[in-house]
């Protein structure tokens, strides 16, 4: 476990680094000698893998002691994993880097290491939260990387080969569910500490009974409506298995996994029944939940057409949609295809300026980057990142989602998640 009264005074603080600085003083300028210093410590520090079950023993039991350990881990590992984010983008291709949204995304990491480098250290509760509200903050500021990246990366797409953009997505989300993961641990458990009364059974944003079937039914309900508002009907969603199944996981990962998933199959569903020019009612989609001592799998089977073999390839590929695309994989006029959900919304959402992704504004699908902080994920509507976005949350933590497609009547989701109990020794 990480105790700060286990540890001498300047454990986690980069040599050369003043602890003075007042807690609400701003940071340096940018250009000034000391963000180079910054930059320049903090690169020769790599990150630390944190075991999951110490990050939750901050909060298992909660205390004051114990909050103040948290924040100090927080403050010190943070700007490690931020600076190696800076310099990720540095990497790029000259003319990538200045694409405005891939530049604007770039600036913000920088911000946010700079806020986090120069922080003093918290050491009494009122100092906690205070730098849980500038946390929280920065973590709003980072609300639409994904969507800016994926904005940035489709203008640059004759400048990078696919290979090369896949690279840098992979570990650029990676490193960002670590980092959310991280931040959003400590700003739940300092409004737990500060408000007893809204205390839940969480252990920060680990839910310990976390419900399937009643994750389901949320993702189901709001999927369901906006499938109907789009395409003027729903098919029904059936639930088998073990429906009273509890696992401990980070609810709202679940929610963003299945809430695609689900996008998928109802408008692939859906519009394979009317090509069909079929008058009997939609085919259901049926989800099953089946728990293991370890994990817990689900599958959902659908009856909406299953995905062609020569898109069977790049279904989990940054940047590909078969919206706009005909079964055959080529592009056409209308607005998508079997088994074209994450089209959903269309792309049009996202918006086409700085402005938009600055505000968050992503109509319909902000409902779901506004139901936690925690996925942050932005609107990504229509730009292909849905599914592999999906199945990077699912394989995080150790699990897994695959696509088996059987062309011409269906494809199941197979998706298993690990369940992560205080044994786990999976690392952030």
């Amino acid at each position: 476990m990480l105790r700060r009264s286990a540890l001498p005074p300047r454990t986690w603080l980069p040599r050369g680094l003043s602890r003075c600085r007042p807690l609400h003083s701003p940071p340096p300028d940018r250009t000034s000698p000391e963000v180079i210093s910054l930059l320049d410590t903090y690169s020769r520090l790599p990150p630390r893998p944190v075991p999951l079950s110490t990050l939750l023993s901050f909060g298992s039991p909660l205390s004051p002691e114990s909050l103040l350990d948290s924040a100090s881990y927080v403050l010190h590992e943070l700007p490690r994993r931020l600076v190696h984010r800076v310099h990720s983008f540095d990497s790029l291709p000259y003319i990538v880097g200045t694409n405005p949204f891939i530049a604007r995304t770039r600036q913000q990491y920088r911000s946010s290491f700079i806020a986090l480098a120069s922080q003093s250290s918290v050491d009494t509760l009122e100092d906690n939260w205070a730098f849980s509200q500038k946390l929280e903050e920065l973590v709003k500021i980072h609300a639409n990387d994904i969507p800016a990246m994926a904005k940035g990366f489709l203008e640059s797409t004759r400048y990078m080969a696919p290979a090369d953009i896949s690279k840098f997505l992979d570990a650029a989300i990676q490193s960002r569910i670590a980092i959310r993961l991280i931040a959003e641990q400590h700003i739940s458990l300092s409004r737990a500490l500060r408000d007893p009364s809204s205390v839940s059974h969480n252990i920060g944003v680990v839910n310990p009974n976390c419900s399937p079937a009643e994750v389901i039914r949320m993702c189901a309900s709001f999927v369901g409506e906006l499938c109907e508002a789009t395409l003027g009907s729903r098919p029904e969603l059936i639930v088998e298995g073990v429906k009273d199944a509890t696992f401990p996981y980070v609810s709202v990962h679940l929610e963003y996994i299945l809430t695609e998933i689900f996008k998928n199959a109802f408008r692939a569903t859906v519009e394979h029944h009317r090509a069909q020019k079929s008058t009997g009612p939609l085919p259901p989609i049926t989800i099953t939940i089946s728990p293991s001592p370890c994990f817990l799998s689900l599958r959902v089977r659908d009856e909406g057409g299953g995905v062609p073999r020569n898109n069977m390839e790049r279904i989990f590929s940054y940047a590909f949609t078969t919206a706009g695309r005909s079964a055959k994989g080529d592009s056409n006029d209308d607005d998508g295809g079997p088994y074209a959900a994450q089209h959903i919304g269309g792309s049009a959402a996202l918006g086409t300026g700085l402005d938009s992704m600055e505000s968050g504004d992503g109509g319909l699908f902000g409902e779901i980057t506004g139901k936690a902080l925690q996925t942050g994920l932005g609107t990504i509507a229509g730009l292909g990142y849905g599914l592999p976005l999906a199945r990077r949350y699912a394989s995080y933590f150790g699990g897994s989602l695959e696509l088996v497609s059987l062309y011409g009547h269906g494809a199941d989701v197979f998706i298993k998640l690990r369940s992560l109990d205080r044994g786990a020794d999976v690392e952030i």
